[in-house]
């Protein structure tokens, strides 16, 4: 589409990578169970399902846009989804609750990313590439126009509350939206997963645009999930011997909160 900004999401690994991470995504969901993190767990879960629609269902099925080599690009896409998926998302929600624990986790998730496409590297050496990718062009106007409607909505809100502990942390959010993305396209790139054989400003322009668009997109719908489920149960899933309201627990979210 003519006028449209391209960015071209691509990725290069080996079939190693695809099962040393599949191994890491069952170890950290059993980890985030035994560590009684289960509203975690159950929406990182959510996360990998919802990834996965809309990277077969609307890239794949709808708009043509994703495309593989050397691989079956269904089961490549469920992979994928899932693993990111369900770390992106787990990750989220451990920020926005402020997990006491949040440095062990982003440690965890951040160093594998880093490690998995080294250790990728060791086996695969000069073996079968899989390389997979996606064109923007055809869909990221209405990814724009899905961000600039929520954060609005949100901004309205703060606008037309009286109450300042009622209204959202705008910044706070936007800053976790930004740091989840880039940590995921930043490893990818240095790892040499994303973006190999393209020009450098092309590299840049993936890391950036996608850093600051992709997941803050949906940040503000998904403060409000967590606000919901939250006024009512705890981590572990059991229902809150004080529930409260949305703004109640809005409230309770903002304390500590400096920006």
């Amino acid at each position: 589409m003519e006028g449209i900004i391209e960015v071209i999401a691509r990725r290069t690994f080996g079939l190693p990578y695809i099962i040393m991470d599949s191994i890491f995504i069952v170890f950290f969901c059993v980890m985030l169970f035994v560590t009684k993190r289960k509203q975690t767990l159950l929406f990182a879960l959510f996360g990998g399902v919802l990834y996965f629609i809309v990277d077969y269902g609307i890239f794949h099925l709808l708009t043509h846009s994703r495309h593989i080599e050397n691989a079956n690009l269904f089961w490549v896409l469920l992979w994928m989804s899932l693993s990111y998926g369900i770390t992106n998302f787990a990750w989220i929600w451990l920020c926005l609750r402020k997990d006491e624990r949040l440095v062990e986790w982003t440690l965890l998730i951040f160093v594998w990313w880093i490690v998995c496409p080294i250790l990728d590297d060791a086996f695969t050496g000069s073996g079968t590439q899989i390389t997979i990718w996606r064109e923007t062009g055809e869909y990221h106007w209405f990814m724009a126009v899905f961000m600039i409607v929520s954060y609005v909505a949100v901004i309205v809100w703060n606008l037309l509350r009286k109450n300042p502990k009622q209204r959202f942390k705008l910044l706070w959010l936007f800053i976790i939206g930004v740091a989840v993305q880039f940590g995921w396209e930043f490893t990818l790139l240095i790892g040499g997963i994303r973006s190999e054989g393209m020009a450098v400003t092309e590299q840049i322009k993936t890391l950036v645009i996608n850093s600051l668009m992709e997941t803050n997109l949906g940040l503000p719908a998904i403060y409000c999930i967590y606000l919901f489920f939250t006024s009512k149960f705890t981590e572990d899933c059991k229902r809150r011997e004080t529930p409260t309201t949305f703004l109640g627990r809005l409230e309770e979210s903002n304390d500590g909160i400096r920006i």
